[in-house]
């Protein structure tokens, strides 16, 4: 199930993303993350694929990554 992640780019976020994935999907590929920057340099987008148990994990992967302040949008 891919995720897209969004914010500012900052870098704290990569390491953050990663981190808070870790918790909720354990065993997801790391290293299949695509990493993504805006034309102006401003922005990063994060896609992350996981194999998604139900709503509960997506819901809290989703307010965990906005919690940190770092993350603008999670589609």
């Amino acid at each position: 199930y891919p995720i897209k992640v969004l914010g500012r780019s900052d870098d704290r976020l990569h390491p953050m993303v990663v981190e808070i994935f870790e918790r909720h999907a354990p065993g997801f590929d790391a290293e299949a993350l695509r990493v993504k920057s805006s034309s102006g340099g401003k922005f990063i987008s994060i896609t992350v694929i996981i194999e998604a148990t139900g709503t509960d994990q997506l819901a809290a992967l989703h307010e965990d990554l906005m919690a940190t302040g770092l993350v603008n949008m999670v589609i």
